[in-house]
């Protein structure tokens, strides 16, 4: 990939053609396809700008805060400027992202290798700021006068998420900072000495003389801040046996995971998301299960006697063995309910449902290049070693591959089938071994 660089702009040049490949392999340039394909209004002009895209259509594409501008041919030959634009953050949200970013000393050294951490990503949203665009955040501008996205726009996106493959740094330059001037600012916060502020005094009143005199006291003193972390439950491990029907292993891992989801929440609510949003459908028992073993498996002690515990009763109280607990946290990991539905649910696609389903498998490939798929229910797999496609109630298609003769999932759902089934190849099963093995 080249590129030309200054401290405002970044131009690549045109990339070749995908045949019979996908257009974005890492997850977050999957979310930027998820921004375009669930945000445009028109999914047949999101399907032009996919072919358009995979045959090579877009020229250099010229990367800027706040825009993205190529020249998109049609398949006619006539050339089209397309622009898509995304909102810049703001200099306090950048100091915010900054602070998050040298908190780990990971986050650095993952941008420096052109990884985006998705621990990164999720610190920053819990703090309000939206790193990665959402439905609707990709706005386009085109020659061709078109309202919405059109081919040109969306062969644009596309062509983007190839480049957010190999650097995330066309993201962070989109909104807003180039990555000379960020790496700088993120050196001067590592070697910045901290200061630690002077506690603040506590001044009371008498409760009686607040209620004789409280016409006249001032107004009670703004909410506090939201807490930067999670509160720590106390520990129960103490000299008094417990009863006998209470394990506090599993007690002390409810209440942790119980403190660090009320301190979602209560970001989510002071960022007024609560507000728009409304409340989310409540877990059943088996999905909630896989979320705390996920949880587990994450947090890197698996391998003690009491997390060890923890998930034999997790596994046990669903109806799990532990290979099962292991493969449904995998998919968990790749898209949360919908992923854990996908991998325990078959179901006949019947009516409008196959018909949309038939009408994506015939264009997301060029003539002569869909492989061969039987299917099953949802299910479609393809002939030899390249994988199944598993489409979910929602219209997307979850990619699988056959490991030690089991079908595990491959990575996250796509609008297209070729994307989703060209990440079976590509998609490498990052973090699954450390999952079984904190499982097993």
């Amino acid at each position: 990939m080249n590129a030309y660089d200054s401290e405002r702009e970044r131009t690549f040049e045109a990339l070749p053609p995908a045949h019979g490949r996908g257009f974005a392999q890492s997850w977050w340039g999957r979310a930027w396809l998820t921004a375009l394909e669930g945000g445009a209004l028109d999914g047949e002009q999101v399907r032009t700008g996919r072919r358009l895209a995979r045959a090579g259509a877009v020229g250099a594409v010229s990367v800027r805060p706040g825009r993205i501008t190529a020249v998109v041919q049609d398949r006619d030959g006539t050339g089209y400027r397309a622009d898509v634009l995304l909102d810049v953050l703001t200099d306090a949200q950048w100091d915010r992202f900054l602070d998050l970013t040298v908190e780990r000393a990971g986050h650095v050294a993952a941008l420096l290798d052109r990884e985006m951490p998705p621990h990164l990503v999720e610190d920053v949203e819990t703090a309000g700021i939206e790193l990665l665009p959402g439905l609707g955040d990709l706005e386009a501008e085109c020659g061709c006068d078109a309202w919405d996205h059109c081919g040109h726009t969306a062969a644009l996106c596309y062509q983007v998420a190839r480049l957010l493959d190999q650097d995330p740094f066309v993201l962070l330059l989109l909104r807003g900072r180039a990555e000379q001037s960020l790496l700088a600012d993120l050196q001067a916060r590592s070697t910045a000495v901290p200061t630690e502020p002077e506690p603040a005094q506590q001044e009371g009143v008498d409760a009686v003389e607040a209620y004789l005199a409280g016409h006249v006291l001032p107004p009670l003193p703004a909410v506090p801040e939201l807490p930067e972390q999670p509160g720590v439950p106390p520990t129960l491990d103490t000299e008094a046996p417990p009863p006998g029907d209470v394990e506090p292993a599993a007690l002390e891992t409810l209440a942790a995971r119980t403190a660090a989801q009320a301190h979602a929440l209560l970001a989510e609510a002071v960022r007024g998301g609560a507000e728009r949003q409304g409340p989310a459908r409540a877990l059943t028992v088996g999905e909630d299960a896989v979320r705390l073993a996920a949880n587990l498996a994450g947090e890197g002690d698996g391998d003690t006697d009491s997390t060890r515990s923890v998930l034999d009763r997790l596994a046990a109280g669903t109806g799990r063995s532990r290979e099962q607990l292991a493969l449904a946290v995998r998919a968990w990991r790749t898209g949360g309910v919908a992923a854990l539905a996908v991998l325990e649910e078959e179901w006949a696609v019947e009516g409008e449902a196959l018909a949309r389903a038939r009408a994506a498998l015939d264009t997301a490939w060029e003539e002569g290049e869909r492989p061969v798929l039987r299917v099953r229910g949802n299910r479609w797999t393809a002939a030899g070693p390249a994988g199944q496609l598993r489409l979910g109630r929602d219209g997307r298609w979850w990619p699988y591959r056959k490991e030690r003769g089991r079908w595990v999932p491959a990575g996250d759902a796509a609008q297209d089938p070729a994307t989703a089934l060209a990440a079976v190849g590509s998609e490498e099963a990052e973090g699954a071994e450390g999952v079984a093995e904190a499982l097993s």
